[in-house]
C-alpha cells in the first residue's frame, strides 16, 4: 500500500471513532435509591434524588393487590426468587404509587438493598440494552415501567418479550421489571382482531401479542372502587395529614368532588385531600 495513503487511513478511522456512540461507564449505582435510563446517545443512568413516593399504609381498596406485590419486592431485596409483576386495570387505583412504596418499604427494612430504575414507555425497545448495563452490579435493581402499552405496527414488544423469557443469556439475577398498564393485554383490541382476520392461521398470529402479559409471573388486577372504598381514601390520607375536619364534612365535600370529577378512584381521593388542605391552611408532603 502506498505511503501516502496511511495518513488518510488514520483520519477516517479517526472520524468512525468520533461517529461512535461512547461506551456507557459503569455507573455507581449507590449514588441513589433511583435513577432514571436515558439510552441517550450518550446513554446514563441519572440519579433521582428523591422519589415522588406515598406511604404505603395509605394506599386503600387495593389490599390483596398490595399484599402480593410487597411480599414479592421483599422477598427480591432480601435475595429470594421473585416474579417479574403487571400491574394493569382501572386508571387512577394506585399502580404506579404501589410500586414506589414497595420499593420504599423494601429499603425501609434494609437500607440500600433495592434500586429503582424508572424506563420510559419509548425507550422500551432499549431495555435489552439497560439489562446489559446493571448485569454487571452486585446491587439488586427493580426496572419500572408506567403505563405501558403498545399500538398497531408497535413492534417493541418484542424486545419486551425476549427479556421476559429470559433469552440465551437469560434475565439477570439482580433484576426484577415491573410494568404498570391500563390494558389488560397490553394490546388495543383492534390490533388484536386486525391480527386475526388477516393471518393464514388466527390463532398463532394473535398469541404472538396476546401472550405477552403471560410472560409476567404476577398478573395483578385493578378494579374502579366503590363509594365506602372512596370515603376510606379520602379518610385515611386526611387522618395522616391531620385535617381539621369532621368525617361528615369531608365525606360530603369528597362526594362533590368526585361527581365533578365523574369519577372515583385513589387518584381523585388524593387530588381532594390535596384541594382540601390547601383552603385548610394545612401543609402536605405533595
Amino acid at each position: 500500500m502506498p505511503t501516502s495513503l496511511h495518513p488518510i487511513l488514520a483520519r477516517i478511522a479517526e472520524a468512525l471513532e468520533r461517529l461512535a456512540p461512547p461506551a456507557l461507564a459503569r455507573p455507581d449505582l449507590g449514588a441513589a435509591d433511583a435513577f432514571v435510563w436515558h439510552p441517550g446517545p450518550p446513554a446514563r443512568l441519572d440519579p433521582v434524588p428523591k422519589v415522588s413516593a406515598v406511604e404505603i399504609t395509605l394506599l386503600q381498596g387495593v389490599e390483596r393487590q398490595k399484599a402480593l406485590i410487597l411480599e414479592n419486592t421483599l422477598r427480591f431485596a432480601r435475595g429470594l426468587p421473585a416474579n417479574n409483576a403487571m400491574l394493569w386495570g382501572a386508571r387512577g387505583m394506585g399502580k404506579s404509587s404501589l410500586v414506589k412504596a414497595a420499593h420504599a418499604a423494601a429499603n425501609a427494612e434494609a437500607p440500600g438493598a433495592l434500586a429503582l430504575i424508572e424506563i420510559q414507555r419509548e425507550d422500551i425497545r432499549t431495555l435489552p440494552d439497560l439489562l446489559n448495563v446493571l448485569r454487571a452490579s452486585d446491587r439488586r435493581c427493580l426496572v419500572f415501567c408506567d403505563d405501558l402499552s403498545f399500538e398497531r405496527e408497535d413492534a417493541d414488544y418484542k424486545a419486551l418479550k425476549s427479556v421476559l423469557d429470559g433469552g440465551i443469556e437469560g434475565r439477570p439475577a439482580n433484576v426484577l421489571f415491573y410494568a404498570t398498564s391500563n390494558r389488560r393485554h397490553l394490546m388495543p383490541r383492534d390490533m388484536i382482531e386486525n391480527e386475526r382476520s388477516t393471518a393464514i392461521n388466527p390463532s398463532e398470529a394473535i398469541e404472538e401479542k396476546v401472550s405477552l402479559s403471560d410472560r409476567f409471573g404476577l398478573w395483578i388486577g385493578f378494579h374502579n372502587c366503590d363509594q365506602d372504598t372512596f370515603f376510606a381514601m379520602v379518610e385515611g390520607y386526611a387522618a395522616s395529614f391531620g385535617l381539621p375536619a369532621t368525617t361528615e364534612e369531608l365525606r360530603r365535600a369528597a362526594v362533590e368532588w368526585s361527581v365533578t370529577r365523574g369519577a372515583r378512584s385513589g387518584r381523585v381521593a388524593w387530588q381532594f385531600v390535596q384541594d382540601m388542605a390547601g383552603r385548610l391552611g394545612v401543609r402536605t408532603p405533595g
